[in-house]
């Protein structure tokens, strides 16, 4: 992969690539025309990316920038975003919904059940004085 960057960032995203499992195999990549700012060159060149991850059906478009070949860097950046975000993210979730289920099914000990009941009478009786005043 050459996108005309530094190879640091190259070098970073390949890394991120083999950290998420992604190859370079599993993208569908496209260009189109560019709409917007840009003038001659986006109407005449294809400066737009379309990538398409096959694994996941994951699509990006990126036309952020001028230059192809940094539209296609910047294109594989956002869909590795998602990637992980997808992976890590679905992850999270099920963890915490499993977590919630098991707190609620937990019993409580019996100080943390007085505790409840006393704050939940102490409640009732501030609710009690905000009565109606007679004033007759």
């Amino acid at each position: 992969m050459k996108f005309g960057i530094s190879e640091g960032k190259e070098d970073a995203l390949a890394r991120r690539m083999a950290a998420l499992g992604v190859r370079e195999a599993d993208f569908e990549e496209s260009f189109v025309r560019s709409g917007g700012h840009g003038g001659q060159n986006v109407n005449k060149t294809s400066t737009a990316v379309m990538l398409l991850h096959r694994p996941t059906g994951l699509r990006v478009k990126c036309q952020i920038e001028r230059s192809q070949l940094l539209n296609r860097f910047l294109a594989r950046r956002i869909l590795l975003d998602k990637i992980e975000r997808q992976q890590k993210g679905f992850v999270a979730a099920e963890v915490s919904r499993i977590e919630k289920i098991r707190r609620q099914k937990r019993k409580r000990s019996q100080r943390a059940k007085n505790r409840m009941l006393e704050q939940k009478s102490h409640h009732s009786s501030k609710k009690q004085l905000r009565g109606r005043v007679n004033t007759g």
